[in-house]
This record gives structure tokens, sequence and C-alpha cells, in this order.
């Protein structure tokens, strides 16, 4: 029987997280501990925590270590994975078959939890997993266009197997694609399932601005080891996204400040080859390259 942890980083959420609550409640397959922490919330989120956990009885709520955060960019110094790091420390894991991460803007379909974990019964190679995000856009609730091998960071679940096989997440920008390549060269299969769906309530990249998050996402392609081949047709693809033009010179201009900066990256040999032989696999695959990876 599947032993989920599920955990929520949320600072300031006020305006989402009670939705997020009411989806995990109302799962027909709730996990066995959901610890959300209080990164540092100055609205209501801590009131609204305070509520759920009187309620119910498997959700833990943590406060993290405080940390001088302030005019910067979360995403950026990767304080959501410093938060899930921190609540790891006091769980044993080997309690748990899976361990899960949940952004607190989620809003999750009701048997989520229950047919993501099937799906881990019926593939024992599959070492991450998550669902499909929708973001709200003028045709309503869609799916952006994410390749399959991708689970976007705001809901992925590793089996604890493959957790521990790749040391667990780092915390720095990248580290959601950083932790499935790691997981790909251990030999675990990552996959996002279509028909598991979850509805995004904040516009992916905008927390700090929509051009900010595109040039954070040009930063992320340096941290990766990307090729410039590769950059250079990515940001043809991502001009096509709105603000049009512009978004595509963010992304660009994301990648070059890395490269003049020398920002730190992963200097993994075997990371840099195990994801140069991944890109030209893809880049072959046309129009699949043009999807996020």
């Amino acid at each position: 029987m599947a032993e989920l942890l599920l955990v929520t980083p949320a600072r300031d959420e006020a305006a989402h997280l009670e939705r997020t609550i009411r989806a995990v409640a109302a799962q027909t397959q709730r996990p066995d501990l959901w610890l959300v922490v209080d990164d540092g919330s100055t609205d209501a989120t801590p009131e609204i925590l305070a509520r759920a956990a009187a309620e119910l009885p498997f959700l833990r709520v943590l406060q993290a270590p405080q940390h001088d955060d302030s005019g910067g960019d979360r995403l950026a110094i990767a304080a959501e994975a410093r938060a899930f790091n921190w609540a790891l420390s006091a769980i044993d894991l080997d309690d748990y078959t899976h361990v899960g991460k949940l952004d607190a803007d989620i809003e999750l379909s009701s048997e989520y939890i229950e047919r993501l974990l099937r799906r881990f019964d019926e593939e024992p190679e599959l070492g991450v997993a998550g669902g499909r995000l929708l973001e709200r856009g003028p045709a309503g609730w869609l799916p952006p266009r994410v390749p399959d091998h991708h689970v976007r960071g705001a809901l992925k679940t590793y089996s604890r197997e493959c957790f521990a096989s790749i040391g667990g997440i780092e915390e720095r920008l990248g580290w959601d694609t950083i932790d499935e390549t790691y997981a790909r060269m251990n030999g675990y299969a990552t996959r996002s399932f279509p028909e598991l769906t979850a509805r995004h309530h904040r516009p992916v990249a905008t927390r700090n601005g929509t051009l900010r998050g595109r040039a954070r996402h040009g930063q992320c392609a340096y941290i990766l080891r990307y090729s410039a081949w590769w950059v250079a047709l990515r940001s043809l693809k991502v001009a096509g996204s709105r603000p049009y033009g512009l978004s595509g010179l963010a992304f660009f201009y994301g990648y070059m400040r890395s490269v003049v900066r020398r920002d730190p990256r992963v200097e993994d040999e075997n990371f840099r080859r195990f994801v140069s032989r991944e890109l030209v696999s893809r880049a072959v695959k046309v129009p699949t390259f043009f999807v996020r990876s």
C-alpha cells in the first residue's frame, strides 16, 4: 500500500490556499501526511492554515526558519526548494513510499492522488511523475505544451527509491529539471500524465512579472548546460507567447546575462553529456523540440 508524504511550501498564498486545501481534503485518496510550510507569510496564510489544521488530522503546519528574502526573486533563489528540504529534514522518509511537492496555488482534480499512485504501482520503473497543469486563458482552462518527460515542479511526486538515488532536490534555480535529469540518468522514468489534471491559479512565471519569468527560464537553460543553438531556437518559440516578441527576447537575455556573469551551473560532466544527447534526440523530433524541456 502506497504511503504518501506531501509537502507544500507557502508564503503569502491567502488568495489561493483555501482552494488548494479543499481540493486535497476532497481527494479519493488523501496523503498520509501533509506538511504545509509557512515560509514567512505576512498575509492571512497563517490563519487559514490554523483553521485547516484543526479540521484535517493528516495536515501538519510548520513554520520555516526566517530568511532575509526581502526584495529578492524567491523563484531565482529557490526558496520553495529550501522550504521543502527543511520540512523533510524533520521526517523519517522510510515511513513513506512516495514523496510529493504541491504548490499552494494548485487545485487538484478529485481523483488525482489515487490515480497517480496507481500509475507508480503499474509502472515499476517510474521515478518521478505528475499530472498536467491547466492554465487559465482566453479559451478557458487549457494545458500548456509540455513534453511527456517533464514534470512541473508545482506538483511532482517521487518514489522514495528514486528520491534517494538522486540525493533529493538541489536548492537552486532549475531544481525541477535537474532532479528529473538525474532520475533518468539513474535509470528511472519521468513522466507527466495528461489525464491527471490540476488547475494552476497563478499564471506560470508571473509571480515577479511575466518578462522576468521568461528571463528566469533563460537563466535556467544556462544553469542546466543547454547548448546555445537550443537556446536560440527556443527563443524563437518563446517569442510566440505573450507579450509577443518580447518574451523571446527576455528568454535569450536571461541566458546571455548568465553567460556574461558566469553564473554557477551544473558542473557534473556526466550530466552535461547526458543533457547534450537528450537535446539532440529531441531536436530531430519536430515539432516536439519546441515544447518546454
